[in-house]
């Protein structure tokens, strides 16, 4: 397909049908003549919709050129931005040629560290990609030896020193030396297999984070308007905004100033909260449009306040809540244990936040810090989001390469976590918080007569607060200015 006798033209219409295909799994492979970049002859591009089990759907195209023998293959994926991104960190030993062969699906906004050589693979380096870790070093170091010898010519020290870096690199790609690989994707699309999944991994850790504003306006999630002018117009509206049900509550302080019992009435009872529901101007993390937050803070018996926001576009329909916990941080972490034995107890509610991690001991399963998030839900519905969870990251549970033994492992996994909703054997949910911000509601009237729920209070260790950020804060000035206070006031 040639347009001018020199320039490829690509059946658009063939790629969007691919990418729009409800069936991924019969989705046909598409081929269009396109110019190679290395001869500027016509090769051919293959596109593929298809779907990794259990993790996301992604289009895959790959490059190949009869002229020069030039090839190339590239992911990029087909669903949306993931809430929040995801940071791999896997300790790879030395010897250890079992590390090498784990699959690595790295996305276009992904970068890739190694502290060990002070060596970072940026995003614009190396496009999405389905490969493992050996191959994405050995790429590496192949793309940096590609120019040596045109470098040796016009800057030898420059040459020498990359030199022995790749000496480094390769010694690494080749497991003759312990390393640490960091996979680092703001969108949340990218993933490293678990070989001991559904158990947590000794070498692997998995952290997920809220994306600064930097990292927003990268995957372009922000406007033409600067944020700073956002932030400016928000703060200018924020103070000439009542919040929301305050007219009603300043209504009903004007009848009580007046000694109107029937405005009172009338007027304070309008809205449940009148003053506790607030609203203010924000921007809809979808359309980057002017939206609405309301923000209401609540008590929730047994447990603690709790902040309860909901945002709502009028543009494009998004729509999003969450809950953040109110007050001062908890000296000490909390446990909650629950004997799951009965139907009443699949409908107990449930308050996950994303620093609580979620154990089964029943099922040896392990679900670290902020792997779901913080979520309101019901026993039975935190159940059915772990398997979810499951399917999801492991994306290559089911692949072509996976072992019957493998394979059967993982179907008989689901096969257990399914039965606990049947609860044909009692089993037990543990919520471990380092901030005691988690909850399992009772069903008695008093917490204490509830046999089935216990609630464990200990001290954090020095990890954990590292971790939570608590060991970088620094209350000393607040402190000071509060000591003055209490003098000046005696």
């Amino acid at each position: 397909m040639m347009e001018n006798g020199n320039e490829p033209r690509i059946d658009v219409r063939s790629v969007v049908e691919a990418v729009s295909a409800n069936d991924a799994v019969d989705a046909p492979l598409y081929e269009v003549e396109s110019m190679c970049m290395r001869c500027g002859e016509n090769g051919t591009t293959r596109f593929l919709l298809t779907l990794i089990p259990h993790f996301r759907k992604v289009l895959l195209s790959a490059f190949d050129c009869p002229h020069c023998g030039e090839r190339n293959n590239e992911v990029q994926f087909a669903g949306e931005i993931q809430p929040r991104g995801c940071c791999y960190h896997m300790e790879v030993p030395a010897g250890d040629h079992k590390m090498f062969s784990r699959q690595v699906v790295k996305s276009e906004s992904a970068s890739i560290k190694i502290p060990e050589l002070d060596f970072e693979i940026p995003p614009e380096a190396q496009r999405g990609s389905l490969s493992t870790v050996e191959g994405i070093l050995v790429r590496a170091a192949d793309e940096l030896e590609a120019l040596q010898e045109e470098r040796r010519k016009v800057d030898p020290k420059t040459a020498e020193a990359i030199d022995q870096f790749l000496t480094k690199l390769r010694a690494c790609a080749t497991a003759e030396t312990s390393f640490t690989f960091i996979l680092d994707d703001p969108a949340g699309n990218s993933f490293i297999e678990n070989p001991y999944a559904p158990s947590p991994d000794p070498t692997l850790t998995i952290k997920f984070y809220e994306r600064t504003p930097e990292q927003q306006a990268a995957l372009g999630y922000l406007s033409a308007p600067s944020q700073a002018e956002q932030a400016n117009e928000g703060t200018s509206s924020v103070e000439t905004t009542l919040p929301h049900g305050s007219i009603g509550a300043t209504a009903g302080h004007r009848a009580i100033a007046q000694s109107n019992s029937t405005e009172i009435a009338e007027n304070l009872f309008r809205y449940t909260a009148p003053e506790e529901v607030m609203t203010f101007p924000s921007t809809c993390g979808a359309c980057t449009k002017r939206c609405e937050t309301r923000m209401f803070v609540t008590k929730i018996p047994y447990f603690q306040e709790v902040i309860v926001m909901a945002s709502t576009c009028d543009e494009c329909g998004y729509r999003n809540s969450e809950l953040k916990p109110g007050g001062s941080i908890p000296e000490k972490g909390k446990r909650i244990t629950l004997s799951v034995r009965n139907v009443s107890d699949l409908s107990r509610d449930v308050i996950k936040s994303d620093t609580a991690g979620v154990k089964i001991p029943e099922l040896d399963l392990e679900l670290a810090s902020g792997t779901l998030g913080g979520i309101v839900t019901t026993v039975e519905g935190l159940v059915m989001k772990i398997s979810e969870s499951l399917e999801r990251v492991h994306g290559f549970t089911f692949g072509d390469s996976l072992g019957e033994s493998k394979k059967n492992k993982w179907i008989e996994f689901r096969s257990r976590l399914t039965k606990l909703l049947s609860l044909e054997e009692p089993w037990t949910l543990i919520l471990d918080d380092g901030l005691a911000n988690s909850f399992i509601a009772p069903v008695t009237d008093d917490i204490k007569d509830d046999d089935q729920l216990t609630f464990e209070e200990y001290q954090r260790s020095w990890e954990q607060n590292d971790e939570l950020g608590l060991n970088d804060i620094d209350t000393s000035s607040a402190d000071a200015a509060y000591v003055s206070i209490d003098t000046a006031k005696a």
